[in-house]
Protein backbone atom coordinates (compact mmCIF):
# COMPACT_ATOMS: atom_id res chain seq x y z
CA UNK A 1 0.00 0.00 0.00
CA UNK A 2 1.11 3.45 -0.90
CA UNK A 3 0.27 7.17 -0.69
CA UNK A 4 -1.45 6.85 -4.88
CA UNK A 5 -2.87 3.07 -3.58
CA UNK A 6 -4.62 4.57 -0.56
CA UNK A 7 -5.82 8.03 -2.19
CA UNK A 8 -7.38 5.86 -5.49
CA UNK A 9 -9.44 3.92 -2.98
CA UNK A 10 -10.29 6.90 -0.63
CA UNK A 11 -11.76 8.87 -4.00
CA UNK A 12 -13.79 5.74 -5.03
CA UNK A 13 -15.68 5.80 -1.49
CA UNK A 14 -15.51 1.96 -1.04
CA UNK A 15 -15.10 1.10 2.72
CA UNK A 16 -12.46 0.96 4.80
CA UNK A 17 -12.44 -2.47 6.41
CA UNK A 18 -11.19 -2.86 10.41
CA UNK A 19 -7.86 -4.78 10.26
CA UNK A 20 -7.30 -4.56 6.16
CA UNK A 21 -4.24 -3.30 4.64
CA UNK A 22 -5.36 -0.43 4.28
CA UNK A 23 -6.52 -0.22 7.50
CA UNK A 24 -3.13 -1.27 9.11
CA UNK A 25 -1.49 1.69 6.43
CA UNK A 26 -3.31 4.37 8.05
CA UNK A 27 -2.24 3.62 11.53
CA UNK A 28 1.07 3.41 9.96
CA UNK A 29 1.07 6.69 8.23
CA UNK A 30 -0.83 8.17 11.84
CA UNK A 31 2.84 7.63 12.90
CA UNK A 32 4.17 10.07 10.51
CA UNK A 33 1.62 12.86 11.12
CA UNK A 34 2.27 12.64 14.80
CA UNK A 35 6.02 13.17 14.34
CA UNK A 36 5.52 16.01 12.27
CA UNK A 37 2.58 17.92 14.65
CA UNK A 38 5.12 17.33 17.22
CA UNK A 39 7.53 18.83 15.36
CA UNK A 40 4.93 22.01 14.15
CA UNK A 41 3.69 22.12 17.78
CA UNK A 42 6.54 20.59 20.35
CA UNK A 43 8.72 24.88 20.42
CA UNK A 44 8.44 27.68 18.64
CA UNK A 45 8.99 28.01 14.47
CA UNK A 46 9.19 31.63 12.36
CA UNK A 47 6.73 31.44 9.37
CA UNK A 48 8.50 30.53 7.06
CA UNK A 49 9.89 27.25 9.26
CA UNK A 50 6.03 26.53 10.01
CA UNK A 51 5.64 26.47 6.09
CA UNK A 52 8.48 24.33 5.55
CA UNK A 53 7.09 21.71 8.24
CA UNK A 54 3.28 22.01 6.87
CA UNK A 55 4.88 21.22 3.41
CA UNK A 56 6.40 18.20 4.70
CA UNK A 57 3.72 17.10 6.50
CA UNK A 58 1.54 17.39 3.66
CA UNK A 59 3.73 16.32 0.68
CA UNK A 60 1.84 19.37 -1.18
CA UNK A 61 3.46 22.64 -2.36
CA UNK A 62 2.65 25.55 0.17
CA UNK A 63 2.14 28.86 -0.75
CA UNK A 64 4.58 32.14 0.78
CA UNK A 65 0.46 33.63 2.23
CA UNK A 66 -0.30 30.67 4.54
CA UNK A 67 -0.68 30.77 8.24
CA UNK A 68 -0.57 28.76 11.07
CA UNK A 69 -1.10 29.35 14.54
CA UNK A 70 0.24 26.07 16.24
CA UNK A 71 -0.96 23.35 17.81
CA UNK A 72 -2.09 22.11 14.57
CA UNK A 73 -3.23 18.10 14.46
CA UNK A 74 -3.72 15.69 12.15
CA UNK A 75 -3.69 12.06 11.74
CA UNK A 76 -2.28 11.60 7.85
CA UNK A 77 -1.41 14.84 6.53
CA UNK A 78 -1.18 13.56 2.88
CA UNK A 79 -5.11 14.42 1.73
CA UNK A 80 -4.98 18.10 2.41
CA UNK A 81 -4.78 20.62 -0.35
CA UNK A 82 -4.22 23.53 0.19
CA UNK A 83 -5.03 27.36 -1.83
CA UNK A 84 -3.45 30.36 -1.09
CA UNK A 85 -3.57 33.11 1.40
CA UNK A 86 -5.16 30.44 3.63
CA UNK A 87 -4.88 31.38 7.80
CA UNK A 88 -5.71 28.10 10.36
CA UNK A 89 -5.64 29.80 13.91
CA UNK A 90 -4.56 27.33 16.97
CA UNK A 91 -5.90 24.03 18.19
CA UNK A 92 -7.31 22.45 15.19
CA UNK A 93 -7.68 19.39 14.51
CA UNK A 94 -8.24 17.87 10.84
CA UNK A 95 -8.90 14.41 10.19
CA UNK A 96 -7.67 14.37 6.48
CA UNK A 97 -7.93 10.87 5.31
CA UNK A 98 -11.25 11.32 3.33
CA UNK A 99 -9.33 14.49 2.18
CA UNK A 100 -9.27 17.87 2.80
CA UNK A 101 -9.62 20.77 -0.49
CA UNK A 102 -8.94 24.69 1.02
CA UNK A 103 -9.51 27.42 -1.44
CA UNK A 104 -7.94 30.62 -1.89
CA UNK A 105 -8.57 33.62 1.01
CA UNK A 106 -9.88 31.03 3.72
CA UNK A 107 -9.89 31.50 7.60
CA UNK A 108 -10.60 29.06 9.70
CA UNK A 109 -11.00 30.53 13.63
CA UNK A 110 -9.09 28.25 16.82
CA UNK A 111 -10.33 24.89 17.16
CA UNK A 112 -12.36 23.78 14.52
CA UNK A 113 -12.73 20.34 13.69
CA UNK A 114 -12.90 18.90 9.85
CA UNK A 115 -13.52 15.25 10.13
CA UNK A 116 -13.88 13.18 6.81
CA UNK A 117 -14.54 9.58 7.95
CA UNK A 118 -17.77 7.46 9.24
CA UNK A 119 -18.00 4.52 11.35
CA UNK A 120 -20.10 1.66 10.30
CA UNK A 121 -23.47 2.13 13.26
CA UNK A 122 -23.69 -2.03 13.52
CA UNK A 123 -21.94 -2.27 16.59
CA UNK A 124 -19.99 -5.56 15.09
CA UNK A 125 -18.60 -3.66 12.41
CA UNK A 126 -17.98 -0.12 13.94
CA UNK A 127 -14.29 -0.81 13.00
CA UNK A 128 -15.30 -0.26 9.42
CA UNK A 129 -14.69 3.16 7.81
CA UNK A 130 -16.72 5.41 5.33
CA UNK A 131 -14.77 7.85 3.97
CA UNK A 132 -16.31 11.77 2.17
CA UNK A 133 -14.09 14.44 1.18
CA UNK A 134 -14.52 17.70 2.63
CA UNK A 135 -14.54 20.80 0.10
CA UNK A 136 -14.19 24.23 1.62
CA UNK A 137 -14.04 26.82 -1.48
CA UNK A 138 -12.88 30.57 -1.58
CA UNK A 139 -13.41 33.17 0.73
CA UNK A 140 -14.78 31.14 3.30
CA UNK A 141 -14.49 32.02 7.10
CA UNK A 142 -15.02 29.68 9.61
CA UNK A 143 -15.42 30.54 13.58
CA UNK A 144 -14.01 29.07 16.17
CA UNK A 145 -14.99 25.98 17.34
CA UNK A 146 -16.84 24.67 14.31
CA UNK A 147 -16.92 20.95 13.46
CA UNK A 148 -17.56 20.11 9.60
CA UNK A 149 -18.37 16.80 9.28
CA UNK A 150 -17.33 14.21 6.02
CA UNK A 151 -18.68 14.66 2.51
CA UNK A 152 -19.74 18.47 3.56
CA UNK A 153 -19.15 21.42 0.85
CA UNK A 154 -18.98 24.68 1.71
CA UNK A 155 -19.42 27.34 -0.62
CA UNK A 156 -17.39 30.31 -2.03
CA UNK A 157 -17.63 33.25 0.49
CA UNK A 158 -19.69 31.39 3.37
CA UNK A 159 -19.76 32.20 6.89
CA UNK A 160 -19.87 29.38 9.69
CA UNK A 161 -20.61 30.26 13.03
CA UNK A 162 -18.93 29.70 16.01
CA UNK A 163 -19.63 26.60 17.59
CA UNK A 164 -22.02 24.99 14.31
CA UNK A 165 -21.83 21.36 13.78
CA UNK A 166 -22.04 21.52 9.98
CA UNK A 167 -23.91 18.26 8.62
CA UNK A 168 -24.44 19.64 4.76
CA UNK A 169 -23.64 21.64 1.91
CA UNK A 170 -23.44 25.24 2.56
CA UNK A 171 -24.18 27.09 -0.38
CA UNK A 172 -22.08 30.04 -1.49
CA UNK A 173 -22.07 33.46 0.29
CA UNK A 174 -24.59 32.59 2.84
CA UNK A 175 -24.34 32.70 6.58
CA UNK A 176 -24.72 29.12 8.73
CA UNK A 177 -25.03 29.18 12.23
CA UNK A 178 -26.10 26.72 15.12
CA UNK A 179 -26.38 22.61 15.67
CA UNK A 180 -27.12 21.27 13.02
CA UNK A 181 -25.88 24.60 11.33
CA UNK A 182 -28.56 25.96 9.38
CA UNK A 183 -28.03 29.16 7.08
CA UNK A 184 -29.56 32.03 8.35
CA UNK A 185 -28.95 34.54 5.49
CA UNK A 186 -27.10 35.61 2.58
CA UNK A 187 -24.28 37.81 2.22
CA UNK A 188 -24.37 40.24 -0.70
CA UNK A 189 -21.98 41.02 -3.27
CA UNK A 190 -21.24 44.11 -1.93
CA UNK A 191 -21.48 44.35 1.56
CA UNK A 192 -22.69 42.44 4.10
CA UNK A 193 -22.88 43.78 7.95
CA UNK A 194 -23.30 41.05 10.66
CA UNK A 195 -25.23 41.35 13.53
CA UNK A 196 -23.67 39.39 16.97
CA UNK A 197 -25.71 36.15 16.14
CA UNK A 198 -23.86 35.68 13.17
CA UNK A 199 -20.23 36.21 13.78
CA UNK A 200 -17.98 33.76 12.73
CA UNK A 201 -16.01 33.90 15.93
CA UNK A 202 -12.05 33.79 14.88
Amino acid sequence: MDREQFIAHIESGSVIEAGSEIHLYMHEMSQRALRYTSEINGSYHAPEELRKLFFELIGREVDETFGLFPPFSTDYGLNIKLGKRVFINSGCCFQDQGGIEIGDDVLIGQQVVIATLNHALEPEKRGNMFPAPVKVGNKVWIGAHATILPGVTIGDGAVIGAGAVVTKDIPAHSVAVGVPAKVVKKIGNSTCNFDENDRGGD
